[in-house]
């Protein structure tokens, strides 16, 4: 008898799969089945949920609380949306600490200030001891579109961007586990990406958070949402010189590790560098970069390529299996 197992939450094409197979099947619809971060209704609103299940629920960087909010509203925003409404449902379990508890809900405010959304309704239940890990969270969140993704428009010669350095979230919980006795200054790149919102006026076609999966799981579904093979460069994907030091130790692919504050970008070819210098105007997108383009020259449709620093090309596939569960 076929179980549910940790890899059908990874982000990677477990999940994807236990969508396609299970999911849809059974609950599928013309706005469901676009499988888009949010769902964009007809009245011009965006719908995006999510859940929250890290460990540890403090981390460097950040914590559930602001991870929560910030990851709502990164949803909606690379959906085309300005957020503006979030629900908020705490599954506690018996015994934590109500110091812990306020700790969590004086991040959720001081993050939904920051992005200028409200909290309007919610939910909280407690579970005995042992039926859960200290808080989970879930939120949603409504917000009204400025513009929408145009996979169909992408065309050979448009530029891919990154906002900044891949994967600190990723390692920055797993070494807070302190699974590898590793010290380490990485802090987790958790935060808002309302920053993005003018970018869909200005030539942005899509754009997608990388959170679980990573950067390579993100290129692989933009590869099967559009009609030629994007390219990367590796030597061109940012990276910080703390990250680049403890994957090699690890023996981790820095590709499949996930963030919580950036996000890939597809512009038309016409407008990326004028994006790209405007990205790099702002303290949160500094380190943005072009890091390869659609194109129609090597590769078929479907595949996401990598040009490897020492020269050669390798298959970008989703994530096979987990590589670090409860990192959001």
């Amino acid at each position: 008898m076929k179980q549910v197992s940790l890899e059908m939450g990874s982000g990677g094409r477990l999940m994807r799969d236990f969508i396609k197979d299970q999911l849809l099947p059974a609950l599928g619809n013309q706005l469901l089945n676009e499988l888009h971060d949010s769902a964009i209704l007809p009245s011009g609103l965006a719908l995006t949920t999510d859940s929250y299940t890290v460990d540890p629920i403090f981390f460097p960087g950040g914590d559930i609380g602001t991870l929560c909010i910030n990851g709502t509203v990164n949803d909606l925003v690379v959906s085309g949306a300005q957020p503006e409404y979030l629900s908020l449902a705490l599954i506690i379990e018996e015994g934590l600490e109500i110091e812990v508890l306020e700790k969590i809900l004086l991040s959720i405010k001081k993050t939904t200030a920051k992005n200028r959304v409200g909290i309007v309704t919610g939910d909280t239940k407690v579970v005995p001891r042992g039926q859960a890990d200290k808080i989970y969270i879930n939120t949603a969140g409504l917000g009204r579109l400025q513009g929408r993704p145009q996979p169909d428009k992408i065309k050979a010669g448009d530029k891919i961007l990154v906002t900044g350095p891949v994967g600190e979230h990723g390692l920055a919980i797993m070494l807070a586990r302190n699974n590898f006795q590793m010290s380490s200054r990485i802090k987790s790149d958790c935060a808002p990406l309302l920053f993005l919102l003018p970018l869909w006026k200005k030539g942005s076609l899509w754009m997608r958070d990388i959170t679980r999966g990573g950067l390579a799981s993100v290129l692989a579904e933009l590869a099967e949402r559009i009609s030629y093979p994007p390219l990367v460069e590796e030597n061109k994907i940012p990276l910080s010189r703390a990250l680049r030091g403890a994957v090699e130790i690890l023996g981790i692919d820095p590709l499949y590790l996930a963030c919580e504050g950036r996000a890939l970008l597809v512009v038309k070819e016409t407008e990326a560098s004028q994006i790209l210098t405007w990205l790099k105007k702002n303290p949160a997108s500094r380190q943005a970069a072009i890091i390869g383009e659609v194109q129609d020259k090597i590769g078929k449709k479907g595949e996401a390529l990598l040009q490897t620093s020492s020269g050669g090309l390798r298959l970008l596939e989703p994530l096979t299996s987990e590589l670090l569960p409860r990192i959001c």
